[in-house]
């Protein structure tokens, strides 16, 4: 079992009680006893006076005079203390007006302080100067690649979380966390799982019809019964399996009133289909291992000649992949060239060798007519896929679709299965250790029941005081952001006014959807049958019912305010299709965001991550989208195509990064790294609008950077990362987000702020512009290091 880890731990625990003895009131000397002093022996000193001579009154006032003026030079002595010596001196705040606060920026400076490393130079090196503390505190937990300030975060969320999940009752009560305690426990009891065995697996192979269109000793006649569509209906509209396709309800990226059935490229087993390709030495052992991984499930679950019918499996896999286009590819970042509407008659004449009205009539309960329109967005990869089926034999197809059923549910199963997963996962993504139990369950319990495990978490642990404290941050940043649009001298007016309403009719959620409050509404999302000694079971009812309350939205009014993900979320996100920005309390926890910590802090934390999501609505793919959310080209050529240029210098800057000896990719990293850019921009304006309504902060005890500078100190620990393994694992030819070294912070072709002045000089120079420029304090002039090759910052001026 791993020690759960506390971001508070290592100071709250005998720190903050020295603090507080200093503030308190009764805090003198003569009622403090030493530890372990005995309270007997205390009373003989002071009770008895045998032995002690009389003193005459002359001798008594003299002592009087006496013990008066040393309680007075006492008392003078400790309030010149508090005030030159105290945290938060230069504020001059008493401790009956400033405790509270004066604790607080106690904790943060000590938190800040042991995360720096204040012997390196941040002028050459900020991201280490900033972080260097923690890289060197924290091991790397055997079960993870890298480890980080956010990922604490999320280790002390969950702890929270399993605290809650293993309490009997509590909370705001309701079916739903009744049954989200059950299914936690269930999911724990590994007795039960092991005795089951594969049964349950081996149970829903059954269903699909069995291996080898039958098992082992098919059925007289059971090939020409056998009938693609009812498969397909199997995997999809009741196990949720991707196969061949993905088949899902989203808003309509052209109306986002409506819902519609969307129809995409989808199949595979691994996450990139380059790996099924092998074109280099990474891919080839990753290709390798999962070719193990088939054979050792194939067997767990009696299948009958293991190997043949993995190699047959992975080479219709590869043919699949050959036909998908890459999530990174120009055409999958430009929707519009995707964006293919379609009636029901039309699809069937594209791919004329699946029954389309029939499988969706079985999925959706209903009967659609020849004219109900559908969104395609993989045309050409949907007309292959129809000549693959025509000429790919039955009982390979057949098998192709069972093992993606099995795939996807096999981490319910026992042990065996279980370790055969993590084999996997170790040559993909480097993690020696798998999860803990406990851990893994959390993860299933976040998955199924999100909302109710959501409103035991905010609860406890967000308050409505916090959630409006943050939406007034978020409306600070917004205000920046309209600023800086007027000021851009790249964007035309016609395209500043639909930028400016964009921002106007942005829908911002913090902490948690207000229905989390109201136990009823949070039962009718989880309507379905728990058990605690079916776990399996759980899973499929789970699996069932989310494919129920889906289908039904086909006909219902969109409501733009639902929630992606629930609020124990360790994320943020902008939704482009809803024009909306979403910010979890999971998120909103110290030290990213603490109410009573400066605000420089909190604007370099959750600020930063604020501006990034704001900043998605204009980057190349959110920008792509107008104010109501639909897919609608609102820039103007000459706006846009100048916009092009600006991130084309980003792409290059980036593409001059190198991290674990690899190049980093910039054009695969463009969207986060301007969102990055815009974000760290409109929190620091933000935070100097902030100062100026509020006056100055007092300053960090026994810290000697100004709150400009630390501001900058708080962007650069929202992720400081650490990596085993030398980044064994990591491939940054194929991540949407940038290293885990930030980029902007780095010794090499990065920013380099002035610790002086406060500023990160030239960060201008090289953003796309969406917000101007910070000016150089005093005139001074930017300062840039020199890039690994090719662009340098200073050449992006475009």
């Amino acid at each position: 079992m791993e020690t759960p880890y506390s971001m508070t731990a290592h100071y709250d625990e005998f720190q903050e009680v020295k603090y507080v003895s200093r503030c308190g009131a009764g805090g003198t000397r003569g009622t403090s006893l030493p530890p372990g002093f005995p309270l007997g022996a205390a009373r003989s000193a002071t009770g008895t006076r045998a032995g002690l001579p009389r003193w005459n009154r002359r001798e008594v006032c003299l002592l009087s005079g006496l013990v008066f003026a040393a309680g007075l030079c006492a008392i003078l002595a400790a309030m010149l203390a508090l005030k030159y010596l105290g945290p938060g001196a230069a504020g001059g705040a008493t401790c009956s007006e400033g405790c509270p606060e004066r604790k607080a920026f106690a904790r943060a400076a000590r938190f800040l302080a042991a995360n720096l490393d204040a012997s390196i130079d941040p002028c050459q090196d900020f991201y280490s100067f900033a972080c260097g503390g923690w890289l060197r505190r924290h091991a790397i937990p055997d079960d993870k690649l890298t480890y980080g300030t956010i990922a604490a975060i999320g280790e002390q969320n969950e702890e929270r979380l399993r605290r809650l999940l293993a309490r009997p009752g509590g909370g705001p009560g309701g079916a739903a966390q009744r049954k989200v305690r059950a299914f936690f426990r269930s999911c724990l009891d590994m007795r039960e799982i092991e005795r089951l065995g594969p049964r349950p697996m081996l149970e829903v192979i059954e269903d699909c019809g069995g291996w080898d269109l039958g098992g082992a000793a098919a059925r007289p006649g059971a090939a020409a019964r056998w009938d693609l569509n009812r498969l397909l209906y199997k995997a999809q509209g009741v196990y949720s399996a991707a196969a061949l396709f993905s088949l899902t309800v989203s808003l309509d990226d052209r109306n986002s009133s409506r819902y519609v059935i969307r129809i995409d490229q989808d199949g595979l087993t691994l996450p990139e289909r380059t790996l099924y390709l092998a074109q280099d030495e990474e891919s080839e052992k990753i290709l390798a291992a999962y070719r193990v991984f088939m054979e050792r499930l194939l067997s767990l679950l009696g299948a009958e000649a293991v190997e043949q019918k993995a190699q047959e499996i992975l080479q219709l896999e590869q043919r699949l992949a050959n036909i998908t286009v890459s999530e990174y590819d120009d055409l999958r970042r430009d929707v519009s060239s995707m964006y293919n509407k379609v009636t029901l008659g039309q699809l069937q004449k594209i791919t004329p060798h699946l029954r389309w009205k029939w499988l969706l009539d079985q999925i959706f309960q209903e009967d659609f007519s020849e004219d109900e329109e559908l969104v395609l967005l993989a045309t050409d990869y949907m007309q292959q896929v129809s000549q693959l089926i025509r000429s790919t034999p039955r009982r390979i197809l057949h098998n192709y679709l069972v093992w993606r059923v099995v795939v996807v549910l096999s981490e319910h199963l026992s042990p065996p299965f279980r370790e055969a997963l993590h084999e996997l996962a170790r040559e993909m993504e480097g993690s020696d250790k798998p999860q803990e139990l406990a851990r893994v369950c959390l993860g299933q319990a976040n998955r199924h029941f999100g909302m109710a495990l959501g409103a035991l978490f905010v609860h406890e642990h967000f308050s409505a005081a916090s959630k409006a404290k943050v939406q007034q941050l978020v409306e600070d940043i917004k205000y920046i952001l309209g600023q800086r649009l007027e000021e851009l001298d790249w964007m035309d007016a016609e395209t500043k006014a639909a930028a400016r309403a964009k921002l106007q009719y942005m829908m911002v959620m913090v902490g948690y959807p207000d229905f989390l409050l109201k136990p009823e509404a949070v039962d009718k999302e989880y309507e379905f049958e728990v058990h605690e000694k079916t776990y399996f079971k759980n899973i499929l009812n789970s699996i069932r019912f989310s494919i129920q309350l889906s289908v039904k939205k086909i006909r219902r009014e969109v409501d733009k305010s639902t929630w992606l993900l629930p609020p124990q979320a360790l994320n943020a996100y902008y939704l482009p299709n809803k024009n909306q920005m979403v910010f979890p309390a999971g998120i909103l926890q110290p030290t990213l965001y603490d109410p009573d910590f400066p605000q420089s802090l909190n604007y370099g934390g959750i600020g930063t991550i604020i501006g990034h999501e704001l900043t998605h609505g204009y980057d190349d793919w959110g920008g792509q989208y107008d104010r109501s959310g639909n897919l609608l080209h609102w820039w103007t050529e000459a706006s846009y195509s100048r916009f092009l240029r600006k991130a084309e210098c980003i792409v290059h800057l980036y593409d001059n990064f190198t991290v674990y000896n690899q190049r980093v990719n910039g054009k695969h990293t463009l969207g986060e790294n301007i969102a990055d850019m815009g974000g760290l921009k409109l929190a620091y304006y933000a935070y100097q609008k902030w100062v100026r309504e509020h006056g100055p902060e007092h300053p960090l005890h026994r810290l000697k950077y100004t709150h400009n500078q630390l501001f900058f100190i708080a962007f650069a620990q929202v992720c400081p990362v650490g990596a085993g393994r030398d980044g064994e694992g990591h491939s940054f030819q194929s991540v949407s987000h940038q290293p885990p070294f930030r980029g902007p912070l780095g010794s090499e072709g990065g920013l380099r702020p002035s610790v002086q002045s406060g500023w990160i000089a030239g960060l201008g120079q090289w953003t796309p512009g969406l917000i101007s420029p910070l000016p150089p304090p005093h005139g001074s002039g930017p300062r840039t290091g020199a890039s690994s090759g090719g662009h340098s910052p200073s050449t992006c001026r475009c």
